[in-house]
């Protein structure tokens, strides 16, 4: 379906990653022949990870394209259908709503948005190189790899010190890094983070290079007042400077927060009926696999009742 089409979806879903392709799963054993638009990289951030170790049923681990593989084939067993094409354009001031894409239009009945959201990058050089080799964006995905070790953490708000006190359970010494003389975090994680033994910090101060033959072994740090700059070693860098949520092409059709995240109720609604939400795109808190994944099947099982409703 790659041209503009009359026939009217009960289910369209936006995004691949594991919130689209599981609700897409829960969809199609739904009999709802659910179509999903990929985007540009199919699975999103986690076809891009190098190795997911907590996700269940993978006791060795599994590399990111192969469980988004997996994802799409139990999807596709179902009925559901993958289209590799991107929406650019929605009209959701009438139902079937219209979803306009590269290839042509769709008409559905619901929509499940599952756009992800995209971490900030430092933008520095050896960023790109080094990411799942010393460089990471997720602690709980990746503090393990780092038992003993000497980390930088980058930022200076709640996610930065939530994260930086979690990877004090595996490294040896973590040195955060911020561009600022304060903490933009709360008081509460900011006082556990000054308290901890195996936490430093660096103020003032820029990330300006990440170095390394192989993997990370040091960081280029420059002081924002002074000018000064130094090669710090480190072991592996983890950067938490924010998220940005996919959702440019909702914002004045449906309701987003102030830091651009749809919102939705428990059960996956957002404020439009007919419309629901999964993952990333409306969760800035957990950012993990599993519970994007949750949170599709979930927005699945909400787009049947909502279907049947209509029926009764």
């Amino acid at each position: 379906m790659t041209e503009t089409s009359e026939k009217v979806l009960q289910c369209l879903i936006i995004g691949s990653g594991p919130a689209g392709l599981s609700a897409a799963l829960y969809a199609a054993r739904a009999d709802l022949a659910p179509v999903v638009l990929s985007g540009m990289d199919l699975g999103g951030q986690v076809s891009k990870t190098d190795t997911i170790e907590n996700y269940p049923g993978f006791v060795d681990g599994i590399e990111g394209p192969d469980l988004v593989e997996i994802f799409q084939k139990q999807a596709e067993r179902f009925g559901a259908e993958i289209v590799f094409d991107s929406a650019t354009e929605v009209d959701l001031s009438q139902r079937p709503f219209k979803v306009t894409t590269y290839g042509g239009e769709y008409l559905a009945e619901t929509l499940i948005i599952s756009t992800g959201a995209l971490v900030r990058e430092l933008g520095v050089p050896g960023e790109t190189e080094f990411t799942g080799r010393g460089v990471s964006y997720c602690a709980t995905c990746d503090g393990h790899f780092f038992k003993e070790k000497d980390l930088i953490v980058v930022g200076g708000g709640d996610s930065a010190l939530k994260e930086g006190i979690f990877l004090t359970r595996f490294a040896k010494s973590v040195t955060i890094v911020h561009r600022r003389d304060e903490l933009r975090a709360g008081s509460y994680l900011a006082n556990k983070a000054k308290n901890n033994p195996k936490i430093d910090f660096i103020w003032d101060t820029n990330v300006t290079e990440i170095i390394g033959e192989g993997t990370v072994n040091a960081v280029r740090l420059k002081n924002k007042k002074t000018g000064e700059e130094v090669v710090h070693d480190t072991d592996g860098i983890f950067i938490f400077i924010g998220h940005d949520p996919n959702t440019e092409m909702f914002k004045d059709r449906l309701d987003i927060d102030e830091n651009g995240y749809l919102i939705m109720d428990k059960q996956m609604h957002t404020n439009l009926p007919g419309v629901f939400a999964a993952g990333e795109v409306g969760d800035p808190h957990f950012q993990q696999v599993i519970i994007s994944a949750g949170m599709g099947a979930a927005a699945a099982m909400e787009v049947v009742e909502f279907l049947e409703s209509e029926d009764a």
